[in-house]
């Protein structure tokens, strides 16, 4: 409240001798007067506030600064409403490209796009650049049909409504098979593995495995092991049964797999290979000293013969054994062994590898062992009848990683023989009858074949051993 005017005070202090000659003032005009002065004063004080900026001291800038903090709080708290709002999931199996899922651009999360670096794996990243910097978030956990699993993306402010939010890192394994077949399962590990090289060893606090983008639960015993040596960690396999079906997952880091290995140069993939069997062979305490020389100091080399029972076993194991048995005999230092792959654990199957310099077995997942092998190490390869013509590309996959783990494929041998059968041999449903084929044997193709590789491995042995260097260059250490 404004003083009240001086004018008062000098009305007061007057003498009464000179009172008596002015004219006295009503009260109710002096209360009109009072009354008009404030409201002059009052307007005036307003008028030069609006010309001289506010003291931050003031009580009308501090009022005026709440006002604009308040009014940006609902400017935002609104903003951030509509952000949770717009988060949209899409179906993480796109039936658009059912027809032509393997090929290039998968139906997997299919409004994404992998980062790509030449050479290198192809993956996602979440928080990253191109994800402006945006979560992934995942919903619903069904089996059967990928088309009712979502994703979508959102900012960690911004999350969808009910959103629960997992720490740590996160791999997201898309695979077009499965995880329980030991080579279709590496084909989706080993992308992940190059990755962790590639990110000073950093590894997940979870797995989350998607088929077609249906829900998987479990990964087969041997990759399984493989994964916990690789990793140095039991992997943990993130079944979401804790959560709602309709509630949304985010996670603070994610990594996504789509495409397998593709991509990868084969000095990446060697090096991965690499990676994963020193891992292996650590974890499993292989020691392999006392197998490199024997005790004349001549090189030792192992010849193993990989068998498998029921479809594409040897129809007569025996005879097989018996040929590879007497050419081995020819060349002082070499050891044959016969193994099954059904009845071996993990470590029994590191350790067999690693013993091995010739590994010679029908075609099969049990292949997919090769990479435990030191390098330059050679495979020889056996099918039933029907497979060339019939089986496609993918009678060719350990040619394949046998080129991308440093090994030598040394040939395959295809029986013309085989069970008949109703239609042309050309007719695709032959491939029926052909694919679980018995396979049969041709002596002098295999003596010959066999003495031809022992003497290449017995030549190339020989010459590390001069040069006191060894066929594995494979390191633990990350990049």
């Amino acid at each position: 409240m404004a003083k009240a005017p001086p004018v008062l005070t000098r009305l007061q202090n007057h003498s009464p001798k000179k009172a008596h000659k002015q004219h006295s003032m009503s009260p109710l005009c002096l209360s009109i007067f009072l009354l008009v002065t404030c409201v002059a004063l009052f307007t005036l004080f307003q008028i030069q506030s609006l010309h001289t900026p506010p003291s931050s001291s003031s009580p009308w800038f501090l009022m005026h600064q709440w006002q604009k903090v308040t009014t940006s709080t609902q400017e935002l708290t609104s903003m951030a409403e509509k952000l949770r709002q717009a988060v949209t999931f899409l179906p993480l199996k796109d039936l658009r490209y059912q027809e032509k899922a393997l090929q290039g651009h998968t139906w997997f999360m299919s409004s994404m796009y992998d980062t790509r670096e030449e050479g290198e794996v192809q993956y996602q990243q979440f928080p990253s650049q191109s994800s402006n910097g945006r979560l992934l978030c995942l919903k619903g956990r069904d089996t059967h049909d990928g088309s009712w699993n979502s994703y979508a993306l959102a900012w960690p402010e911004t999350l969808p409504f009910n959103a629960t939010l997992l720490k740590g890192l996160t791999f997201v394994s898309y695979n077009h098979y499965n995880y329980d077949n030991i080579w279709h399962g590496l084909s989706a590990v080993v992308p992940f593995v190059a990755w962790h090289i590639r990110n000073e060893c950093e590894s997940p606090s979870r797995w989350i495995l998607y088929h077609w983008g249906e829900l998987r639960f479990k990964m087969g015993a041997w990759l399984r092991t493989l994964t916990e040596a690789t990793f140095d960690g039991e992997p943990f396999i993130e079944g979401f049964e804790w959560a709602n079906n309709s509630e949304p997952i985010c996670f603070e880091k994610a990594v996504v797999m789509r495409h397998n290995e593709g991509g990868m140069s084969r000095v990446r993939r060697m090096e991965t290979y690499d990676y994963m069997r020193c891992k292996a062979r650590a974890y499993c305490n292989v020691s392999l000293e006392d197998a490199r020389i024997n005790n004349k100091g001549l090189p030792g080399i192992g010849l193993t013969l990989f068998m498998r029972t029921g479809p594409r076993s040897f129809r007569n194991e025996s005879a097989v054994i018996g040929i590879f048995e007497k050419e081995c005999a020819k060349v002082e230092g070499c050891k044959l062994m016969v193994a099954y792959s059904n009845n071996l654990t993990f470590c029994e199957q590191v350790k067999l590898m690693s013993l091995t310099d010739i590994l010679a077995s029908p075609h099969g997942a049990q292949l997919t062992n090769m990479f435990l092998m030191d390098r330059n190490s050679s495979v020889m390869e056996f099918f039933p009848k029907g497979w060339l013509k019939l089986a496609g590309v993918g009678q060719y996959v350990y040619h394949w990683i046998a080129s991308w783990s440093g090994m030598k494929h040394q040939g395959a041998w295809r029986d013309p023989e085989g069970e008949p059968c109703p239609f042309p041999e050309d007719d695709r449903r032959c491939m029926s009858v052909y694919k679980g084929g018995k396979i049969g044997l041709n002596e002098t193709y295999f003596s010959k074949w066999a003495k031809n590789v022992l003497n290449e491995v017995k030549t190339r042995k020989t010459v590390e051993v001069s040069n006191k260097s060894t066929a594995s260059t494979s390191s633990c250490a990350c990049s």
